[in-house]
């Protein structure tokens, strides 16, 4: 239980995704908050550190339903699932969120104004997202997918047009925890997407899509930062000592 304890969150989700569902059951924040250790993240919760070893162990213990191990994914094809699903995810999902969004507004903002917050946090974190993805598809990940067939090939380290591949990876994780402290104000805002009792049926879905975002969103940066990135820099380094 120990080893439990002194490991980062980041590195107990990456082993198995289903230590996730235990994190957030306290709060935990495992994504963009998944660099400090179990022990340290339950203080900071005030939290019994022994109770969260103790499910964590009950869940890396039963291999049944193991979750998909992401960390023996070549690099490329890890990028390309992150682009094919989660890029795509939020493609999909934004501008549906965007016309709930301003129906309910309409609707309920007089009586809620806190939607009108809600929808301005929302907007803001779409656009920012769009630029966010489009600055990984078009130079962080073909740089990746080159240094993974240059391994293979047994060619030299290809030039970056960014110099030292962390210098990207550092600024995308910086705009992550931008968009993962913006949910979490929206989740706040919405007392963690709870519907009030003058609620209809559009107001539930819209706090059901918000939520369904944000869980996706966690496991998108997830892989990215605790996963892909760390793994990038690790290849990269293998080119440079040898």
């Amino acid at each position: 239980m120990s080893d439990i304890k002194e490991k980062t969150i980041g590195e107990i989700v990456a082993d198995d995704y289903r230590a996730a569902a235990v994190f957030e059951s306290y709060g935990i924040d495992f994504c963009c908050g998944g660099n400090i250790t179990v022990e340290e993240a339950c203080q900071q919760k005030s939290v019994n550190t022994n109770e969260v070893a103790d499910k964590l162990a009950a869940i890396l213990n039963n291999q049944q339903g193991t979750s998909v191990d992401f960390k023996s994914w070549p690099l490329d094809l890890l990028a390309d699932y992150i682009q094919k699903k989660h890029h795509r995810y939020v493609e999909e999902k934004t501008p549906i969120l965007k016309q709930y969004l301003a129906k309910v507004c309409m609707a309920h903002g007089d009586g809620h104004p806190e939607l009108f917050k809600i929808k301005e946090e929302f907007d803001a974190s779409a656009g920012q997202l769009a630029m966010h993805m489009k600055k990984e598809e078009l130079l962080l990940f073909p740089f990746i997918r080159k240094m993974v067939q240059a391994k293979s090939s047994r060619q030299p380290l290809p030039q970056a047009p960014f110099g030292n591949v962390e210098n990207p990876i550092q600024n995308m994780i910086h705009e992550h925890d931008t968009e993962g402290d913006r949910f979490k104000k929206i989740s706040a805002l919405s007392d963690n997407y709870s519907v009030p009792a003058d609620g209809c049926n559009t107001y539930m879905i819209t706090y059901a899509m918000l939520k369904e975002f944000e869980d996706d969103l966690h496991l998108h940066i997830h892989l990215e930062n605790n996963i892909l990135f760390p793994k990038a820099i690790e290849l990269e380094k293998e080119f440079i000592e040898n």
